[in-house]
């Protein structure tokens, strides 16, 4: 579903989120560089869109969660409202957005806004980067998960028969707004989906980081927005730092799709398991595949599965893995025959190794 909206309509929806009014404090606006066309802004949204957006038509793409829960920061503009869940990241929905486009008579002058959660800034980005060959885009990010990874890096892209992020592009926003505040009015489970990729990059390159999770408990997260925006801005730079070295993803930056092999293949097979939910499994599952290589010590393979564990996650396989096999060989990370597989090395360190199915099979199985 979606529902175009002009200027001053008033819309009303189901309400899917708690909306907080909490009061937005004084804080300093922080600037994460990623490429020479793209900065990640780390502050309060209000303050920084007037300075970021272009003098020009500015059109949002986002979701009714969106449109009720922070509708004061995006009411002075059109809007395209798509439907909410991973149910809305495709092709069909991609399609609608272009109608819309088209009925409002967007030109090739347009800005797109995408704001909302990863599942916006995904279909936003794809929208902006074919709508009449592209067009100039940014994101205000309004997810933990997608502030820390979804709408941070230049992947754009939807899904094809469940399988994910098939259809896509690289290509970069030329902002991404990451206001923690906004974080407020997550429930605890799309809060703690957003841990996952956090835990993730500390595992890739940040042990100072994975130290402090270790230390840190879930409900503290949620209610020191200072610690919070900390862990924040740590997950963005470990995650720049790999994108502004490989920004097609052409070597290092393959060392991102730690845990996302058997993530994805979850979310293709089994109901229920939302994205940070699918990585968590996938993080504890490779820290035990590196150990049983004799690549990660007993210790370190202990310490991710107890930081998942600390932060509320199911680690268990949720399905059988020669099922899971069957989507994993249709994994958009696979070469040839073979696959791409990251593991663990020790606590900020990970590889990349390139393995037969064949040898996948014998290693999972």
């Amino acid at each position: 579903m979606y529902k175009l909206l002009r200027k001053g309509n008033n819309y009303k929806s189901k309400m899917y989120y708690f909306c907080s009014t909490i009061q937005p404090s004084v804080q300093m606006n922080r600037t994460i560089h990623i490429t020479r066309r793209s900065d990640v802004f780390v502050g309060r949204a209000e303050e920084l869109l007037p300075e970021l957006l272009p003098a020009r038509r500015v059109i949002v793409i986002s979701d009714s969660n969106i449109d009720r829960c922070h509708h004061r920061l995006v009411s002075s503009y059109e809007h395209i409202l798509i439907g909410i869940g991973e149910q809305s990241k495709t092709l069909v929905t991609v399609e609608k957005v272009f109608r819309a486009l088209m009925d409002m008579n967007a030109d090739r002058t347009c800005f797109i806004l995408g704001v909302g959660g990863g599942i916006v800034t995904d279909v936003a980005g794809f929208v902006a980067s074919t709508y009449m060959r592209g067009v100039d885009f940014g994101f205000v990010s309004t997810t933990l998960l997608g502030q820390v990874d979804a709408s941070v890096g230049g992947k754009n892209g939807v899904n094809v028969g469940g399988y994910k992020n098939i259809a896509g592009t690289f290509n970069q926003p030329q902002f991404v707004v990451c206001d923690t505040s906004m974080l407020a009015t997550l429930p605890d489970r799309e809060f703690r989906a957003g841990l996952a990729e956090i835990i993730k990059a500390a595992i890739i390159g940040d042990e100072p980081l994975f130290r402090l999770l270790e230390n840190t408990e879930f409900d503290r997260l949620r209610k020191d927005e200072e610690l919070l925006r900390g862990v924040v801005e740590s997950a963005i730079r470990a995650k720049a730092a790999i994108v502004a070295a490989d920004e097609r993803e052409g070597g290092v930056r393959r060392k991102l799709n730690l845990g996302h092999t058997i993530a994805h293949a979850i979310e293709k097979t089994v109901r229920g398991i939302n994205h940070g939910e699918a990585v968590a499994i996938g993080l504890g599952y490779m820290a035990s595949v590196a150990e049983r290589m004799g690549i990660l010590g007993k210790g370190d393979a202990g310490r991710v599965v107890s930081v998942l564990d600390r932060f509320g996650f199911d680690t268990a396989l949720p399905a059988d893995m020669r099922k899971l096999l069957k989507a994993i060989k249709k994994d958009k990370k696979r070469d040839g025959d073979s696959l791409h597989l990251i593991v663990p090395a020790a606590i900020g360190d990970v590889r990349d190794y390139t393995l037969t199915f064949g040898e996948v099979e014998a290693l999972f199985l």
